[in-house]
C-alpha cells in the first residue's frame, strides 16, 4: 500500500514538473515570437543603411512602439467606450436571445424536454463571464506580457549567445546541422508572425467596414476583437463571432444575425482562400486538421497561451521530424520543407 502510495506521489509529482516546464516553454515561444521578426527587421536595416546592429535594432523596435501606441492613442477613446457598452449589452443581448428562443417551436421542445436553458449555458451570468473573460483577456494579453517582453529584449540583443549556448550541447560532428535546424525554424517562426499579423489587418478592416456597411452598432470594437482573435487559427473566427452574433440578434432580430453571420464568414473565407495562401505561401503548409487538433490537445491542457501558439507549435514539431528524422535517418531528401 505505501508503495503504490509513492507511485502515485511521484506520478503527480512528474506531471506537475512536465506541466511547469512546458509552461516555461510557451513563455521562451511567445518571447521568440516578438524577438525573431524585431531581429529580422534590425538585419534588413542594417543591410540596407549599414547602421550597427544594436542601433538598428533600437530603431525597429521604437517604430513598432511607436506603431502601436499611436494607433491605441489613436482609437483609445472611441474604443475605450465600445468596450464598456459591449459590456453593458452583451449580457442583455444574452437574456434577449434566450427569451425569444423559448418562443419559438424547438425552444418550447427543449423545455418540454426540461432542458433549462440557464443550465444549457451555464447560467446566464456564468456563460456571460466566459465570453466577457476570452474577451478581456484576449484585449489585453499581460498575464505574462512582462516576462515575455524582458526575454524577448534580451534574446534579440545577443541572438548568437544563446543560439551558441544551445548548440554546444549538441555533439560536434552535428553541430552544423543544429545550426540549420534552427535557421529554418527562425525563418518559419518569423514568416508566420509576419503572416498573422497581415492576417488580423485584413479581417479587422474587412469586419468594421461589413459591420459598419450593415449598420451595426460598436463596429469598431467588434471588428477590432475580430482582428485580434485572428491570431489565433481556425477557433479565432468562431470565438470572434459570438458578440457580434448576439448583439446582432438583440438590435436587430433573427434577419441581422443571419447578415452579420453570412458576413463573418464572407471574411473568414476570404482570407483563408485569399489573404493566407498568398503571404504564407513559402511557410511549411500545415494541414487544418493537424493544427485543429493541436489546438485542441494543447489548448486543454494549458489555456489560452497554449492554444494561442499550438501552431508555431506544431510547425516546430514537423520541421524537427522532417530535417532531424525523414531526412537524416530514412535519407529522403525529396520531403518539401
Amino acid at each position: 500500500m505505501g508503495v503504490a502510495v509513492g507511485i502515485v506521489f511521484i506520478v503527480l509529482f512528474l506531471t506537475g514538473l512536465l506541466g511547469t516546464a512546458f509552461g516555461v516553454f510557451l513563455r521562451v515561444l511567445a518571447a521568440l515570437l516578438i524577438a525573431l521578426p524585431l531581429q529580422a527587421g534590425a538585419q534588413w536595416l542594417h543591410r540596407r543603411t549599414r547602421l550597427p546592429q544594436g542601433l538598428a535594432l533600437l530603431l525597429v523596435a521604437l517604430l513598432v512602439v511607436g506603431a502601436l501606441g499611436g494607433a491605441g492613442w489613436l482609437f483609445s477613446t472611441r474604443i475605450g467606450g465600445q468596450v464598456q457598452e459591449l459590456q453593458q449589452q452583451l449580457p442583455q443581448a444574452l437574456r434577449d436571445v434566450q427569451e425569444r428562443a423559448r418562443g419559438t417551436e424547438w425552444g418550447q421542445w427543449l423545455a418540454n424536454e426540461n432542458l433549462d436553458f440557464g443550465r444549457l449555458t451555464g447560467g446566464g451570468s456564468a456563460w456571460m463571464g466566459r465570453i466577457t473573460g476570452i474577451f478581456s483577456t484576449t484585449f489585453s494579453v499581460l498575464a505574462d506580457a512582462y516576462v515575455i517582453i524582458f526575454l524577448s529584449l534580451f534574446i534579440a540583443l545577443q541572438p548568437k549567445l544563446y543560439r551558441a549556448g544551445l548548440v554546444m550541447l549538441v555533439p560536434k560532428p552535428g553541430r552544423t546541422r543544429a545550426h540549420e535546424v534552427l535557421d529554418k525554424i527562425s525563418d518559419t517562426l518569423v514568416k508566420w508572425v509576419l503572416g498573422r499579423l497581415v492576417s488580423m489587418l485584413a479581417v479587422g478592416v474587412l469586419t468594421a467596414l461589413g459591420l459598419w456597411a450593415l449598420g451595426m452598432p460598436l463596429a469598431w470594437v467588434l471588428a477590432l476583437f475580430a482582428g485580434l482573435v485572428t491570431f489565433i487559427p481556425n477557433i479565432g473566427p468562431i470565438i470572434s463571432m459570438v458578440p457580434a452574433l448576439l448583439l446582432a440578434f438583440f438590435h436587430g432580430g433573427p434577419t441581422e444575425a443571419l447578415y452579420v453571420l453570412a458576413l463573418y464568414l464572407g471574411v473568414q473565407t476570404l482570407e483563408s482562400a485569399a489573404v493566407s495562401p498568398v503571404v504564407q505561401q513559402r511557410l511549411i503548409l500545415l494541414p487544418p486538421a493537424l493544427i485543429f487538433v493541436g489546438q485542441l490537445v494543447i489548448g486543454s491542457f494549458t489555456g489560452l497561451l497554449g492554444l494561442t501558439l499550438a501552431t508555431p507549435i506544431i510547425a516546430i514539431g514537423v520541421i524537427l521530424v522532417k530535417m532531424l528524422y525523414v531526412q537524416d535517418v530514412l535519407g529522403d531528401e525529396s520531403v518539401d520543407l
